[in-house]
């Protein structure tokens, strides 16, 4: 019986091999439920739930409206136990994978390919971004920062302009581009110099002279902590996050 831990790392493997170009994202939350892997490729997203012979489909239901609702493709990757049965568990839209144990490790078939999911909703899949990364998409497409508000509004603001303002094609490789591009070793000083910006905007357009030496002050504290802690980037084919 093969268990979700036998199955892991032998799965990126096999996705490596099919899909070239891709990175690994672990457990990822979508709505009240967690992606047990989000694989970014080249202008999709795919959201993957495994099934070991261990599990059950106990929550599933759910997690299939979630999962519909944050990713371009969803895949189910099964053991033996299901594969049988999972057709009546998941949408047509879905794609399946079965592994089963072999002499050299698990082996993994694709017993049907992932078709283009029909119930993505564009805001929903933008709010796996960081608001400073919504922030790079509204600067690519010449949108306004809406620094001050939430990234879930932030990201209502761009799905808005889908399809008259923003392409579909363009938006979708504009994501995939900043997930790959992702460095979770950097994301303190990332926000932090995010931040340090929405500042600056402040001051900008302060007058108050009380406020202002309180918002320089502030400015100058993020501006030692990042000189302090650096900035390092890394970059790899497929990256585990």
């Amino acid at each position: 019986m093969l268990k979700d831990s036998d199955i892991r790392e032998p799965l990126f493997d096999f996705l490596e091999n099919t899909y070239g170009k891709i990175r690994i994202i672990e457990e990822k939350t979508m709505g009240r439920s967690r992606a047990d892997i989000v694989m970014v490729t080249p202008g999709e997203l795919y959201g993957i739930e495994i099934k070991s012979d261990a599990d059950t489909y106990g929550r599933l239901e759910s997690q299939v409206r979630d999962y519909d609702r944050y990713f371009d493709r969803n895949i189910a990757v099964v053991g033996t136990s299901h594969a049988m049965h999972i057709h009546e568990h998941i949408p047509d839209h879905w794609g399946i994978i079965t592994v089963e144990a072999g002499d050299r490790g698990p082996d993994f078939y694709f017993l049907r390919r992932p078709d283009k999911n029909p119930e993505m909703d564009w805001a929903k899949k933008l709010s796996v971004l960081w608001k400073p990364e919504l922030a790079q998409i509204q600067e690519w497409n010449g949108m306004p920062k809406y620094k001050e508000k939430s990234r879930q509004f932030a990201a209502r603001k761009i799905a808005e302009r889908i399809p008259d303002r923003i392409s579909e094609e363009v938006l979708r490789g504009q994501v995939s581009e900043i997930l790959f591009e992702r460095d979770y070793s950097t994301v303190g000083e990332m926000l932090r110099e995010y931040r340090k910006g929405e500042i600056q905007k402040r001051l900008e357009t302060e007058e108050d002279p009380e406020k202002r030496l309180a918002l320089m002050t502030e400015q100058a504290a993020r501006g030692r902590l990042l000189s302090r802690n650096g900035f390092r980037k890394a970059r790899k084919k497929r990256r585990r996050s």
